[in-house]
């Protein structure tokens, strides 16, 4: 069993896709809308709210918990790893892993384990822009680890202010473009008009709405969408270690929330739909 852990719904996104990708496998979802927006917490609560729904997920059965979520990465996969887990009971036999990871070395072309400047990325001067909600983009988690691989590169960050909230409220479509244009527009004025080489969408709700940043940035602009990315990494990581593989219920896939599951479940028909309803965690 693996666990994918997101604040709301987003980490969807992430999940329909790595369910396709490993179809045997018994993935279980849990989203904690008891506390969600997580944005607007301080990192303390973050972290804390994080720890629990990983440990949750742990003793459900889960080895293999990814945070399908770029807040709760940013914010607390660090300490989960390098403080947390070590010293608990699962240390040795379970990993927590995040999206950012794999965000950074597709956009770097660099192994994560990779922290100082390699040839020829040393010597990238490309723009890469970041699209993201306020908590990711303040976070500066992404200019940091791109620009420890790749120091001449310029990161520019756009927070695209009510897009997320817009797409899960399902709002039409002419107003999620206009968001959108405004996202890429307030990118291009801090590069001088100059558009991305890569555009990292750095929101697992953006995905939805990768038709309209593709429609409104130039083709020679390569997009980097978190579920194709990540699934991509995922599936490196389980070829090199197949012992968080197997186990019962092989392909079931579990959908739990902390909040509401009615409410939860129809909501998540924006992000998947026929996807199955959710259970009270």
């Amino acid at each position: 069993m693996i666990g994918v852990f997101d604040s709301g719904l987003g980490g969807l996104t992430v999940l329909r896709t790595l369910t396709e990708r490993f179809s045997a496998v018994h993935f279980v979802y849990l989203a904690d809308h008891a506390h969600v927006p997580y944005g607007n917490r301080p990192s303390e609560e973050i972290v804390e709210y994080t720890k629990g729904c990983v440990e949750d997920l742990f003793v459900r059965g889960a080895k293999l918990v990814l945070l399908g979520c770029n807040t709760a990465t940013a914010v607390s996969l660090r300490r989960l790893q390098q403080q947390w887990l070590p010293k608990s009971r699962w240390a040795g036999t379970h990993n927590v892993l995040g999206i950012v990871a794999p965000t950074v070395e597709a956009a770097t072309q660099t192994p994560w384990a990779v922290t100082s400047p390699q040839y020829p990325q040393k010597y990238n001067t490309d723009t890469i822009g970041v699209f993201g909600t306020t908590r990711t983009v303040t976070s500066g988690v992404y200019p940091e680890e791109i620009r420890k691989r790749c120091p001449k590169v310029t990161v520019v960050q756009q927070i695209c202010s009510g897009l997320a909230g817009a797409i899960e409220e399902k709002r039409p479509e002419h107003l999620l473009e206009e968001l959108v244009r405004e996202g890429i527009a307030g990118l291009l004025k801090e590069t001088g008009g100059m558009p991305p080489h890569r555009a990292i969408l750095g929101c697992t709700h953006f995905p939805l709405v990768e038709h309209l940043f593709r429609k409104h940035l130039p083709p020679f602009t390569r997009i980097l969408s978190q579920p194709e990315v990540v699934s991509d990494s995922f599936e490196d990581y389980l070829a090199r270690r197949t012992n968080y593989l197997g186990g019962e219920e092989r392909g079931k896939l579990s959908l739990l929330t902390t909040g509401d599951p009615i409410e939860v479940s129809e909501k998540a028909r924006v992000f998947w739909p026929g996807v199955p309803s959710f259970a009270r965690a």
